[in-house]
This record gives structure tokens, C-alpha cells and sequence, in this order.
């Protein structure tokens, strides 16, 4: 909800009546808005929702600098619609520990481009809407490697934003998982696919 403007304080006591009114019509409007009015997450359904990741591809090797695209697909194994399947990914970017810099968030990989149409308030989650039972739905991201090393990224697949749709297991688990990458400082060697002129790089 937008925000309301807020009423002067210092109109005077000479106000005709029925600006009085006005001024407490807008006062009960604007804190409606606030914590005393309709909670953010009353339109998202409670419960469970199976899911299940079915496919997640990323290069396990990358050189620094290389441009990678990491796809996370996920299904829903369960009988009814999931509201907002979300997709939470960690280990992005790390807190570096050198003394006196203005923002100590570094990124180990730069997001060229985040899943189409999904961007949410989240800056670690993504959003791509309802998704029918039976259906899959595929996370894709452009990443580029910033940092070499040893580097780990969690996920983890989610049914709304706000907490009160849950994404389950079949065995009622959370449905995540992990990948480690290895980032060395040179790229890696890569061919071209004659049959299909794609650019596949060694190590995938």
C-alpha cells in the first residue's frame, strides 16, 4: 500500500470543522497501513506443498571471470497447486574479514542476470509464481566467478514468500541441497560441439 501523506501538525486551531474531519479520516487512513491493518501474507494460503528438485546443472570447475549459467529445476510432486514456488540461493557472496571497508560484502559470483520475471524484496530469493501439480518450473541464473576457490552454494525450494506456504519433501523433509565449485584463476579449456555449434566447457 502506498504511503499516505502525512497531516501537518501545525495547522491552526482557527480550521473550519470540516477539515478537523478530513485530517482524522487521513489519520485513521495512515495507520491502517501500519502494523494494525491487514498483514502482508493474508492472501497466502497455509500449508504443505510437495516439491521436488529434479535437475540442477552448474559447471563444478570454472576459471575466474567465466560466465556460467546455474540451473536449479523444480517439480511439484504433490496434488495441489503450489502458490509461489520460490528458490532461496546462499553462498553468492561472502563477508569479507579486511578492516576498514565501507561494505564488507564481496561477491563470489556477479548475478548478470537472475531467473526471468523473478525477482522478489529478497536479495538471495527468487520468485516464479504458481506452479499446477505435476509441473516444473526452471530457475536459471548467468553467473560469473569473482573469487577463486573452493566455494559452496546452498539452495533451498520454497512454496511463497512470506512463510505461511511451506514446500515440503515426499518424505516431508525441506527440499535443498548443495553444490561445490571449484574456481581456479584460469579459465578453463573449452571445445565446440561441431554437431551443434555449443560452446561446452571441460569439466562440466
Amino acid at each position: 500500500m502506498l504511503a499516505s501523506p502525512l497531516v501537518n501538525s501545525s495547522v491552526s486551531q482557527k480550521s473550519t470543522p470540516g477539515f478537523l474531519v478530513a485530517a482524522v479520516l487521513l489519520a485513521a487512513a495512515i495507520s491502517g497501513c501500519g502494523g494494525s491493518g491487514e498483514m502482508q501474507d493474508a492472501s497466502e494460503p497455509s500449508g504443505s506443498y510437495e516439491v521436488a528438485i529434479s535437475k540442477v546443472t552448474f559447471p563444478r570447475k570454472q576459471g575466474l571471470g567465466e560466465t556460467s549459467k546455474l540451473v536449479i529445476t523444480v517439480q511439484n510432486t504433490g496434488t495441489h497447486e503450489v502458490p509461489d514456488i520460490t528458490m532461496t540461493v546462499n553462498g553468492l557472496d561472502y563477508r569479507t574479514t579486511e578492516p576498514g571497508v565501507a561494505d564488507p560484502v564481496r561477491p563470489v559470483w556477479v548475478v548478470n542476470a537472475g531467473p526471468i520475471n523473478g525477482a522478489t524484496a529478497y536479495v538471495n530469493t527468487w520468485a516464479l509464481g504458481p506452479l499446477a501439480a505435476g509441473d516444473e518450473r526452471s530457475f536459471i541464473w548467468s553467473l560469473s566467478a569473482t573469487q577463486p576457490g573452493t566455494r559452496t552454494l546452498e539452495y533451498r525450494a520454497g512454496a511463497g514468500l512470506n512463510g505461511k506456504a511451506r514446500a515440503v519433501t515426499a518424505g516431508g523433509g525441506v527440499p535443498a541441497g548443495t553444490l561445490t565449485v571449484n574456481v581456479t584463476r584460469r579459465p578453463q579449456d573449452s571445445i565446440v560441439d561441431p554437431a551443434t555449434g555449443q560452446v561446452i566447457q571441460k569439466g562440466e
